[in-house]
């Protein structure tokens, strides 16, 4: 079912660089051979995409590495525009509202092609740069001396993505929120283990003032479980893997925290399982990245989950096939008596850009119903 779907989507993406190398080819009015170059770099910023993953960039120097990564990965987000653009074009050519001669050998379509894709991806990426906070009301009948308060965070994809000064002022954003813990579901990594370690990104995990809790995500699997587990030992990081721990806060309240191991791991425990471990009567936070099977959550009892994994999709219209995957592909949900938050992410995989989704992080604050 994998390996079949992983074609579909290589037959899609080859169709649609296609689809686009064309247009490209007819649009520009130029000689053959800049035609010949202009499609020639294009394709070579798709086969990017693929080389970074087989050859791997931590062998390569930083600088030319970020650029690899960044070319390559922004690459599909790029082609997925200018197909979504051409077929608008192709079809207001088609009931004669575009002129067929804008899109060949055409200066002013050229530049209106540029102009709205580079305008489409500018505001992207400034607005990947644009946090968003999230406030989030938690309720339980548990007793407790004071509200907890808590940031949570997923997909950091800390490495060529998303660097150590960018992710210092994360550090700084969470640390003014004065909170009691931190958790954090999955993907702290994003594959290259090499250049994090290089700018020593494990020191500034140690700059956040409040106990971190976390869980594995699939890109901890991408980037090795054993060195990505060994960072996380180095940051300060309390890792849960299917297993449980019991918090106690300054206030002398208490929270149990679970953490399940990602859905790579076909052989991890069940909500069920892990709960078994959880102190009876305390509040329950599952940590699990992918959110799949919700269900589960409910059927054990768990109060409230904590995923991530999605991204919302990073940019529209991919945000609408999240929806038909995922149950909660981002956002509240509540199921019977469990809470449920899908976050999209403070960081990003690949390109930085936002379109139609948002980057953030949340900020819970558990409050006692009990009188």
């Amino acid at each position: 079912m994998n390996f079949g779907f992983g074609i579909i989507i290589l037959i899609v993406m080859l169709s649609a660089c296609t689809y686009v190398g064309w247009h490209v080819w007819q649009i520009l009015p130029l000689p053959v051979m800049c035609k010949w170059i202009a499609v020639a770099l294009m394709a070579l910023s798709v086969v990017l995409l693929f080389t970074n993953f087989i050859f791997g960039l931590d062998n390569k120097p930083a600088t030319l590495a970020t650029m690899l990564y960044t070319v390559g990965s922004s690459s599909i987000f790029i082609g997925l525009y200018m197909a979504m653009l051409f077929i608008v074009l192709d079809l207001g050519r088609l009931v004669h509202l575009i002129p067929k001669s804008l899109l060949y050998n055409s200066w002013a379509g050229s530049i209106a092609v540029f102009v709205t894709i580079f305008g489409i991806f500018l505001y992207g990426n400034l607005h990947y740069y644009n946090k968003a906070r999230v406030d989030l009301k938690l309720e339980t009948p548990a007793i407790l001396k004071k509200p907890v308060r808590i940031v949570m965070m997923s997909d950091l994809h800390l490495g060529y993505p998303n660097q150590v000064d960018e992710f210092r002022k994360w550090v700084d954003k969470v640390n003014a929120e004065r909170p009691d813990l931190i958790l954090i579901a999955g993907d702290i990594l994003d594959g290259n283990i090499g250049i994090v370690r290089r700018q020593n990104m494990q020191q500034e995990f140690r700059r956040l003032n409040a106990p971190i809790y976390a869980c594995l995500g699939n890109h901890e699997y991408m980037t090795g479980r054993n060195e990505s587990i060994r960072f996380y030992s180095e940051a300060g990081i309390n890792l849960l893997i299917d297993s449980v721990a019991t918090v106690s806060l300054p206030s002398k309240d208490t929270i149990a925290i679970i953490g399940r191991d990602d859905r790579t791991n076909p052989n991890r425990k069940s909500v069920a399982q892990l709960l078994e471990n959880a102190p009876f009567g305390a509040y329950s936070i599952l940590l699990d990245h992918q959110p799949y099977h919700l269900e589960e959550a409910e059927q054990a009892g768990i109060n409230f989950q904590f995923s991530g994994h999605t991204h919302y999709g990073q940019v529209w219209p991919i945000s609408w096939i999240e929806d038909l995957i995922y149950e909660d592909a981002f956002g509240s949900l509540r199921k019977g008596k469990t809470d449920y938050y899908v976050s999209s992410g403070i960081g990003i995989w690949g390109g930085k850009f936002r379109i139609g989704t948002r980057s953030e992080y949340v900020v819970a604050e558990i409050n006692s119903t009990a009188k």
